[in-house]
């Protein structure tokens, strides 16, 4: 995904749900019926982002007397169900584009660089988001920057020090402290389709040196290479870092169990930590950057909650009308804080919460190297599931770590040669 990660709660539409809707609001290209406009947010049902952004879509709806949003809350396979949709031409009206907008997207979406807000985008996002004449085609709501989120309190009581965790050998060796505790270390939901891909996202571009990303993304996969990052995986599972209800978790369940204090690490986006504090508002949590074998450690980052337009939709006009709404530093400011992401607009103010400080720490002050999504980048279309899949068989002790590095090595040779 990221693809990234869908984001999926305990009231999610199932796939099914979320095309039976467009199918009967549907009238074709721009999937939309009459004056509904329909919007496939990406949000997780309870989420504090699809709340907020529901808030916002309420006001402007209450406004504009004329224009009726059905928002869609993430089903549990966004990525793979939106593929169908757009494949089958029964294309939403606008969507969360979740880090693909210009890679995956661009010809299905309206290009937007003529918007008045084209000019207050964060230029963090134009290596991800922006073609080299220029060319944008979605409204970024935030600045997505990524690390290890934490629960402070836990680190605390098992006597860590988070500044300290700056290789996985001092990483494990608070894993077994906080396992000590009787607190779950490294908390991941099997449910969503996401977390178990996101391990290795977070972790792969630090166990390989420049020389071979560079190699990979020209298309030479070395199992040799993949194997360490599936073999960290497998070793914490082995430890029993891992929380022992990983198959039955949802995307909810991570976000109160860091909060409550149950768990102490999760390898997410910060929306985690904004939605962990809806349950849990006292709570001290945190993130740090992610540690590297080959150089320094990093944060993860780029775009991720941005919204595109179809090109066919027969709602251009409302829509552009509507993401420039969106736009307005106020909105902007108040779904980045929903994110618990920097804002998406150079106009809007940053308030990450219980996240500022890391935020001044790692990014303000010691301007930590941001990396972009491993698979993004140098993995070819279509391998999300892949790493998902094989993740969470080593997760649940159904394929050892060589096996699952053969399945990525085949599918990458696989979806490699479809894509040149």
């Amino acid at each position: 995904m990221k693809s990234k990660t869908a984001r999926v709660g305990a009231l999610i539409l199932t796939a099914a749900t979320a095309a039976a809707l467009l199918t009967g609001c549907s009238s074709g290209a721009g999937g939309s019926s009459g004056g509904t406009i329909q919007v496939e947010t990406g949000f997780a049902s309870g989420s504090d982002l699809l709340a907020t952004f529901t808030k916002v879509t309420n006001a402007y709806e209450k406004s504009h007397p004329g224009v009726k949003f059905n928002l869609i809350p993430s089903s549990t396979n966004y990525e793979q169900d939106l593929k169908v949709k757009l494949a089958s031409h029964d294309v939403p009206d606008m969507w969360w584009t979740h880090g693909w907008s210009r890679d995956r997207y661009s010809k299905f979406l309206e290009p937007l660089q003529d918007q008045s807000w084209n000019k207050d985008v964060n230029p963090q996002l134009d290596a991800a988001m922006r073609t080299s004449s220029g060319a944008i085609y979605a409204l970024p709501l935030d600045t997505d920057v990524a690390g290890i989120l934490y629960n402070k309190s836990v680190l605390t009581k098992a006597g860590v020090d988070p500044e300290s965790l700056t290789s996985w050998s001092a990483f494990d060796a608070a894993a077994a402290k906080i396992k000590a505790t009787g607190v779950t270390p490294i908390e991941v939901s099997g449910k969503a389709n996401g977390p178990a891909g996101n391990l290795i996202d977070w972790i792969a571009p630090g166990k390989y040196t420049d020389a071979q990303l560079a190699s990979l993304k020209a298309g030479t996969f070395a199992g040799s290479v993949y194997k360490p990052i599936v073999d960290q995986v497998e070793s914490w599972r082995a430890a029993g870092y891992i929380n022992p209800d990983y198959s039955s978790a949802t995307q909810q369940d991570m976000s109160k169990a860091l909060g409550a204090g149950q768990a102490a690490f999760i390898f997410q986006q910060n929306s985690v930590a904004a939605d962990a504090l809806t349950t849990s508002p006292d709570a001290q949590l945190g993130f740090l950057p992610v540690p590297s074998d080959t150089g320094k450690p990093y944060l993860i980052g780029g775009e991720m909650n941005a919204f595109g337009i179809s090109k066919t939709s027969s709602h251009l006009t409302e829509l552009k009308a509507f993401l420039k709404y969106l736009a307005q530093p106020a909105n902007d400011s108040a779904l980045a804080k929903a994110a618990g992401s920097a804002a998406g607009l150079t106009t809007s103010t940053s308030d990450l919460g219980a996240l500022q400080t890391s935020y001044d720490q790692f990014v303000v002050k010691d301007k930590t190297r941001l990396v972009p999504y491993f698979d993004r980048v140098y993995l070819p279309n279509g391998m999300w599931n892949t790493l998902v899949t094989t993740t969470d068989s080593v997760i649940t002790g159904q394929a050892q770590p060589a096996e699952a590095v053969n399945q990525v090595g085949t599918d990458f040779k696989s979806l490699y040669g479809q894509n040149k």
